[in-house]
């Protein structure tokens, strides 16, 4: 682990971004020793300084740090985590702001095996995502919502959770991004109210676009779940899982389009 360029595991009790959650993360794919996806990444970063007034560090800086805290690991998650560093007591931000900068790899996580191939199920989270424009679609690091929601269940069959918002649309899952295929078009949630604008997610609709699959952004309810032809979720680390089931509903794993799959997998990252 790495605070400031330096190894440790240290923070202070005083920084914003443990006193108020004031900052924002990458979770990075690290495959063959290298950060996947990492100009996206830090593009997600930087507008999420901004939307935040928080200086956005030297992106080469960041590099140079995120090579060193990989080492010689060939498969690991990185994870950046930029807070507005060291304030006084109260939430008005300081006018003047010294950004903290922590780095930590940890292993690759125990997902199943099948889950790629034979698809994962999925339940409805109980917990509802407020909804705050100003925040949607960054990766703040506010996630009790994300935190209770998992603590609904502890069914080790159960992959994912669906979340909505307290207006009963379905936003996204706790952890990953969630796609409809529905009559050969892909539709996908709006985000602009709460939920979080994946890197995958980007990706996703990018190389849709590029196969001309349509993809359309839309406010999105539960009954379009139900009646979909299929659903998959995506993140940076699980690339692409195709639901199989949620809640008591089947789907066909075969709808999903073998090419646009397959398109995904040669980005080199997916497990």
């Amino acid at each position: 682990m790495r605070v400031n360029g330096a190894q440790s595991d240290v923070i202070g009790v005083t920084d914003r971004g443990l006193q108020y959650g004031d900052g924002l993360f990458e979770t990075i794919a690290v495959v063959n020793g290298q950060p996947c996806l990492w100009q996206v990444h830090m593009d997600r970063l930087q507008a999420g300084c901004s939307r935040l007034g928080i200086p956005m560090p030297d992106r080469d800086l960041l590099l140079a740090e995120a090579r060193q805290e990989i080492g010689q690991q060939p498969r690991c998650v990185l994870k950046i985590i930029i807070t507005r560093g060291v304030g006084g007591r109260g939430y008005r931000p300081p006018v003047e702001t010294a950004c903290s900068r922590i780095l930590y790899s940890s292993p690759w996580p125990d997902y199943p095996a099948a889950a790629v191939k034979q698809g994962v199920k999925l339940r409805v989270c109980n917990t509802r995502l407020g909804s705050n424009p100003t925040l949607a679609g960054i990766k703040h690091l506010n996630r009790l919502e994300q935190v209770m929601a998992q603590a609904e269940w502890d069914d080790s069959a159960i992959a994912e959770g669906v979340m909505l918002d307290h207006d009963e649309r379905v936003v996204e899952g706790t952890m990953s991004n969630l796609f409809v295929l529905q009559d050969g078009q892909l539709l996908t949630p709006d985000l602009s109210r709460c939920g979080t604008a994946g890197v995958m997610r980007g990706l996703v609709m990018d190389i849709a676009a590029s196969l001309e699959i349509p993809v359309t952004v839309m406010d999105m309810k539960l009954d379009q779940l139900w009646e979909a032809d299929a659903l998959f979720l995506c993140n940076s680390l699980i690339g692409i899982w195709p639901v199989r089931q949620l809640e008591d509903r089947a789907y066909d794993l075969s709808a999903i389009p073998p090419i646009l799959r397959e398109a995904i997998t040669a980005q080199g990252f997916v497990p």
